[in-house]
């Protein structure tokens, strides 16, 4: 999780996370979106399919990025939000 609240306008934080394969992709999207629905917390945007390797949801101040390991390197958000605090990184 990044804190990129002086680096963006769009965004407090960005939750950057991998999946092993699309179906692991599409069950931390559904967890995620499942755990904030409950909680009243309703995405504003959905972009991306598992089989693309990249899903992204959109809950306004927080913005949750899932990634397949060979798109998640492609994409070097870690590098390219590098100016970012780092809130919580799990390995």
């Amino acid at each position: 999780m990044l804190d990129v609240r002086t680096l963006c306008s769009f965004a407090d934080y960005f939750v950057v996370c991998t999946g092993d394969n699309k179906r692991h992709i599409e069950a931390i999207w559904q967890d995620i979106g499942g755990i904030l629905k409950s909680k009243g917390v309703v995405p504003h945007h959905n972009e991306g399919t598992p089989d693309s390797g990249w899903m992204l949801t959109d809950f306004g101040s927080v913005i949750v990025h899932i990634f397949a390991p060979l798109e998640r390197d492609y994409y070097q958000l870690d590098r390219l939000w590098d100016k970012a605090m780092p809130v919580v990184r799990i390995q």
